[in-house]
């Protein structure tokens, strides 16, 4: 059988889509048992960037001038209709998309459902990615012969938005990378070096953006008793999405308390989560959640939001709270720190949960759904 999977994402800045194809294409590889598989547009074996640790999502897997190319080819597929990737590799008998929207006709066609932001809360979304995921959806999702879903919460959302057969979609989770299993105290202390941190701190990952709820966040913080602010910072990485000027302002300004690192390169995330003394993810949605289940196997507390698919992926191992109410995430931080035993408790059950999440298991469940699509 022959696979080819679109991981156009890894050509472009992305975080958790661009995560998501790194390590599931290299253990798909590894799984594949004849199985060929091959990435489109044409990236061979990713060499480059084989190590773990070397996953910049800021920035294309392969050089300029080679991604400029790809990337001219998928916006001329993309306009013109027609069977060009069908002709120039004519033995393909399942082609996975994330970017393209006129795959082969002649091939099985799949793809990974990620989440539904830009139904359930398009505001928080650029009006640009709304009309392209709304594209996406009419033209691959809804004449695809299988789906994917990250979660059973995006499944069910897909079944409830867009009216999809359930009996076509397969939730099969992410994996983490092992580098988070395997973080340890020197790790923690080679980050808190080189990063300047000199005091016990609260974490928060993602890109900084509407949906990730970072001004709550800010506010519920700041709204501590003085003796735990003096105690804990709030350390804040990510890189600025879309829609959030004030906020990186607000973060630049290093009110009392409060660090902001920005984008925190993939080698580093592992040491950063386990020097934490709690992971707070105040999200107004998720289709997964990464960090949430990074922070668990780097040993790291968790408070994150009650909604979406973040429950199912905290498998009752964190604080869950309501995004909406800055009271409860106060409550839920002031009540952690000061509470080594609630910590210690959630780090042993985080870890339990964290193992749920497997890059091998992933690459085998999908690899069987690939052979069942294509019969």
């Amino acid at each position: 059988m022959r696979v080819t999977i679109d991981v156009v994402p890894l050509l472009v800045r992305s975080a958790g889509v661009k995560n998501y194809l790194y390590y599931w294409t290299q253990h798909l590889r590894q799984e594949s048992r004849g199985v060929d598989i091959r990435l489109f547009p044409f990236l061979g074996e990713l060499s480059r960037f084989s190590e773990p640790g070397l996953l910049d999502h800021e920035d294309s897997v392969v050089h300029p001038m080679m991604t400029h190319a790809r990337l001219g080819v998928l916006f001329l597929l993309n306009r013109i209709p027609s069977d060009a990737i069908g002709w120039m590799d004519p033995g393909i008998d399942l082609f996975h998309t994330s970017k393209l929207l006129n795959p082969p006709r002649r091939a099985k066609l799949t793809a990974t459902v990620h989440d539904f932001t830009c139904w359930v809360m398009p505001e928080t979304h650029s009006p640009a990615n709304v009309a392209a995921d709304k594209a996406f959806a009419e033209r691959i999702l809804k004449r695809a012969d299988g789906l994917i879903a990250v979660s059973e919460a995006t499944r069910g959302d897909a079944v409830r938005l867009l009216n999809l057969p359930p009996e076509k979609i397969r939730v099969i989770h992410h994996g983490i990378a092992d580098m988070f299993f395997r973080a340890t105290a020197a790790d923690a202390e080679a980050v808190r070096s080189r990063h300047g941190l000199h005091r016990p701190y609260l974490l928060f990952v993602g890109t900084i953006e509407p949906r990730k709820n970072v001004d709550l966040l800010l506010n519920a913080y700041q709204g501590l008793p003085p003796s735990i602010r003096e105690e804990f910072e709030l350390v804040l990485a990510g890189p600025a999405g879309w829609a959030q000027r004030a906020t990186t302002a607000r973060l630049r300004q290093l009110s009392p308390g409060t660090r902001y690192l920005g984008y925190v390169a993939e080698h580093d995330l592992a040491g950063l989560f386990a020097g934490a003394t709690a992971f707070v993810y105040p999200s107004l949605y998720e289709g997964f959640g990464f960090p949430v289940a990074q922070a668990m196997a780097a040993g790291t507390p968790v408070i994150t939001s009650a909604v979406s698919a973040l429950p199912e992926i905290a498998g009752g191992a964190a604080i869950l709270i309501d995004p909406r109410s800055e009271t409860e995430l106060q409550d839920a931080m002031r009540n952690l720190l000061t509470s080594p035993g609630r910590r210690a408790q959630l780090i042993e059950l985080g870890r339990s949960n964290a193992r749920r999440f497997s890059w091998t298991e992933c690459a085998r469940q999908s690899l069987r759904f690939f052979e069942e699509v294509v019969g």
